[in-house]
């Protein structure tokens, strides 16, 4: 076998394939957000043009106030009324959310001492999670196996990764949006959209759980969604192995060609042998 090395070839995918992304991402989203920014000054406007007692400036440094409240994570919607973020319900899901390394970027600690501490909490935290993922993707390779043995019929194998991927797909990607669209008010797929950038750890911050204050939440709603987090993770990164183990074997598929004059010898060598008798031994 002749190998060819793959690797410049993969980066030089890798790079296209963000570059691809980019120009795709500029495309869809920059129209609309120049639209969004020239709709937004005409409001400044209007408002100004009916409260003629303010001034740009003024409202200018009360939009900056608003800025300020959302980095450190209060709602400007409400009142003083709104419901802590750092009760002990959504301190477990902020804690959730930093030793998996999804950071959504809602919410931080705004003191010295609560930044120090989540430095080193998140120092010893990510290890815990990534071995705790680890254990409990063992786990579920074990749940594999069994299923393995239990399906013993041709193409086990592929009938034994359906069942992996179509019921952590229902259990972590189709059921949980339609729980989120009818708590949160969203649509299926704004829901489903939260679901895959959550569990895939990307956490863009623009959609979580449990911050409307216009919303009654039940006490342990962020707790439960913390549980479905951490299983949801250690599923979304079995498949995600598996896509990469299945991409790297394609490559190496793809770019190692076998030697022909191996092979030529290989086949004369077996025309040049004798034919061995078979024996049958019943089992």
């Amino acid at each position: 076998r002749q190998q060819i090395s793959w690797t410049p070839l993969l980066v030089l995918g890798y790079l296209f394939y963000l570059l691809l992304g980019a120009m795709v991402f500029q495309l869809l989203e920059k129209q609309a957000e120049t639209h969004f920014r020239d709709q937004f000054q005409l409001e400044k406007l209007r408002f100004l043009q009916n409260y003629t007692c303010l001034d740009r400036q003024a409202l200018e440094q009360f939009v900056q106030v608003l800025m300020e409240a959302w980095e450190k994570g209060v709602n400007p919607e409400g009142n003083s009324t709104n419901p802590s973020n750092w009760d002990f319900s959504n301190s477990f899901f902020f804690a959730g959310t930093v030793v998996t390394t999804i950071g959504y970027g809602n919410l931080s600690p705004s003191t010295v001492a609560g930044q120090i501490f989540c430095v080193f909490y998140a120092l010893f935290g990510v290890p815990l999670n990534l071995a705790f993922l680890n254990q409990l993707g063992k786990g579920l390779n074990a749940h594999l196996i069994t299923l393995e043995r239990w399906v013993q019929k041709p193409g086990r194998t592929q009938v034994q990764l359906a069942i992996f991927l179509t019921t952590g797909t229902l259990l972590f990607l189709v059921f949980p949006p339609l729980v989120f669209s009818y708590v949160e008010g969203w649509s299926y797929g704004e829901g489903f959209y939260f679901t895959f950038i959550t569990l895939s750890t990307i956490g863009f911050g623009d959609y979580v759980v449990g911050t409307n204050p216009n919303k009654h939440y039940i006490p342990v709603y962020r707790s439960l969604t913390a549980i479905w987090i951490v299983f949801g993770l250690a599923w979304l990164a079995l498949v995600f192995n598996v896509g990469a183990d299945l991409m790297e074997k394609f490559l190496q598929l793809k770019w190692h060609k076998p030697d022909l004059r191996l092979v030529e010898g290989a086949t004369i060598k077996l025309e040049d042998e004798p034919e061995q008798p078979r024996i049958h031994i019943p089992s």
